[in-house]
């Protein structure tokens, strides 16, 4: 199911600055990219100029390699290309990076698409949809490499990888050329044809930009641009042996696409010298239309308690570290769906934690604390009761005329801060009191510590939307373990009555009744990691696993939640939000919820 598109900003509505709004501005002032031509689809210079006036003011994208499962740092990024387009009148590209074909897969892919649909995103606009995939530029890539090789900008080097790693220098000493470099065009477009005709085993030459050798940017040393790989590729099959490589692949895609802002994260600004140069050579040679593309490098995000490293989260589902890719402890896009985060509380996180140029660590308390901030008014509240002991009401068939006898007790679904004026309320819950009901077992203590006001013998609480009662005591088993906590019931004080405040009480508790609770696996999430950087410094990550991670336990529920549906979210209330597991929930008859966070932030503490 698609999730519908992010709402565009209302009249009035106003967003913090950045730089990258600043440059979006600036370039919308000067017209910069005012003459650009659209033709209906991505293409080179001369199909694009057969379009029409670009409709897009400007047009960013999300260019993920489809080689694993997104995370909460590229949820970072799809909200900000995706919100610079909608904010500014233009358009975001969705683009799949796949030049590995070892590495990538449809599966990682769909999950991508996915992802980005459900944090509410679109790559619909003007009837087209935006979503493209590098392969689908191979054809125009490889006559690009040949219109480098034959403007003398691109030779074919037939060194082994040693001797490239040997001749390339460091950052002290300057790389020496290599002996194919001065090869004739004719020659080196003979080689790369030989190349791509299967001629020469895999690792036997590439070809290389012809740059400068001794260049201070190492990535600027005549930089490998393709590569023989004898692997099939999820899209295009086993039509090609050679692909191109990353960075030589990127900027050109952007070109095609008629991409204006190229947003990255700063790992890549020492390769902004060479994403120019290459489209300043095929501008030059006609091939692609003008004015480029340009990049700019935003911080990327770096949260605590988290990893975000493909290789190691790799590592922790194969190892069954976790119990796959979205468990709810992965900070995956499908893990945090999973875990009960909603598409808007991302979205709030991403604009809160706003857009530098600077690398700077965020806490994970900010990204829960935009969780609960959206579920407040939104997240039906409901009892559980999660280490149940029984509360017997003694006296019950004395006041009620029969053990048997239940009543039933009401409290509103959501606070009255929640319901905006005029609006019908939602329905009450409704769940039965009786003889007997479930509590939690931190509720009673038969010697009370200094401070505690809830049961202990001779102790007066209220059943929260129910009756006050006495505690008169409890029942053990022979190892001393409470099995039974007894009290009276007074008559005349239910919550809503004439009398309910009659009787003074010293607290209220939650409770779920015997007579009607929803019996329930409860699955209590933390954090991973017990490390606020558990990667860090060449740290090894799995010796900071949290043990605690984890913890399933039995619990009841009201009966108001006997109906819920995968990814409905409640507050439960005294323990924090809950959302009904998207995968076993309902399996087998079994209620299933998992923790989403805590009414507030604990941890630590």
């Amino acid at each position: 199911m698609t999730s519908p598109a992010a709402p565009a900003p209302t009249e009035g509505d106003t967003k913090a600055s950045n730089f990258l709004r600043q440059i979006i501005e600036n370039d919308l002032d000067r017209g910069t990219y005012a003459s650009r031509r659209w033709a209906g689809s991505p293409g080179d210079a001369a199909h694009q100029a057969g379009g029409q006036p670009d409709p897009a003011k400007i047009r960013t994208r999300f260019p993920p390699e489809p080689n694993g499962y997104l995370h909460v740092g590229h949820a970072k990024s799809i909200c900000l290309n995706f919100g610079l387009a909608r904010d500014y009148g233009g358009i975001c590209h969705l683009r799949f990076d796949d030049t590995n074909p070892e590495k990538e897969s449809t599966e990682f892919v769909n999950s991508i698409i996915d992802a980005v649909q459900w944090l509410g995103f679109t790559w619909d606009a003007n009837g087209t949809r935006h979503l493209y995939q590098a392969s689908d530029y191979f054809d125009f890539m490889y006559r690009a490499a040949e219109a480098l090789i034959e403007r003398g900008h691109a030779y074919v080097d037939e060194q082994s990888a040693d001797e490239m790693r040997a001749n390339r220098g460091d950052f002290t000493t300057p790389g020496k050329n290599s002996p194919f470099r001065d090869r004739t065009p004719a020659e080196n477009l003979a080689r790369f044809r030989a190349m791509r005709d299967g001629q020469l085993a895999d690792g036997a030459a590439v070809l290389r930009a012809k740059i400068d050798m001794a260049s201070p940017n190492i990535n600027l040393r005549d930089p490998a641009i393709y590569r023989i790989r004898r692997a099939t590729h999820h899209h295009t099959g086993d039509r090609w042996c050679i692909y191109p490589m990353y960075t030589y692949a990127h900027p050109i895609e952007d070109a095609l696409e008629q991409i204006t802002h190229s947003i990255c994260t700063l790992e890549f600004e020492d390769q902004r010298p060479f994403y120019d140069w290459l489209l300043e050579r095929l501008t030059e040679a006609g091939l692609l239309a003008s004015p480029p593309p340009r990049q700019y490098e935003f911080a990327r995000l770096n949260l605590t308690y988290v990893i975000t490293s493909k290789r190691k989260l790799a590592q922790l589902v194969n190892e069954q570290r976790v119990s796959g890719w979205d468990d709810p402890r992965m900070p995956t896009i499908v893990g945090l769906r999973r875990r009960g985060y909603t598409p808007e509380s991302i979205q709030l996180f991403a604009e809160r934690i706003g857009v530098t140029k600077s690398d700077s660590w965020i806490d994970y308390s900010v990204l829960e604390g935009c969780l609960r901030e959206d579920l407040e008014n939104k997240a039906h509240r409901a009892m559980a009761v999660l280490d149940p002991v029984k509360l017997v009401m003694t006296n019950w068939a004395e006041v009620f005329g029969s053990d048997g006898h239940t009543e039933d007790c009401t409290q509103p679904a959501l606070p009255h801060s929640a319901i905006a004026e005029g609006q019908t309320p939602p329905p009450e819950r409704v769940f039965k009191i009786g003889r007997e009901v479930w509590i939690e077992r931190e509720d009673f203590e038969e010697v009370p510590p200094k401070g505690y006001k809830r049961l202990f013998p001779g102790n007066i609480v209220r059943l929260k939307g129910g009756y006050v009662i006495e505690c008169t005591g409890c029942a053990k088993d022979a190892d001393g373990r409470v099995t039974e906590v007894h009290a009276k019931v007074i008559a005349g004080t239910k919550s809503g009555t004439p009398g309910a405040d009659s009787v003074k009480a010293k607290a209220a508790i939650t409770w779920v009744g015997v007579a009607d609770g929803v019996a329930a696996e409860v699955r209590l999430y933390d954090r991973l990691f017990s490390d606020p950087h558990p990667d860090a410094g060449g740290k090894d990550f799995l010796a900071a696993l949290n043990p605690n991670s984890l913890k399933v336990v039995q619990a009841w529920v009201e009966p108001s939640l006997a109906n819920a549906r995968p990814d409905d979210k409640f507050q439960f209330e005294r323990h924090g939000y809950f959302v009904a597991d998207r995968v076993d929930h309902g399996v087998g008859g079994k209620a299933v919820f998992n923790r989403v966070t805590g009414l507030k932030d604990s941890w630590g503490k």
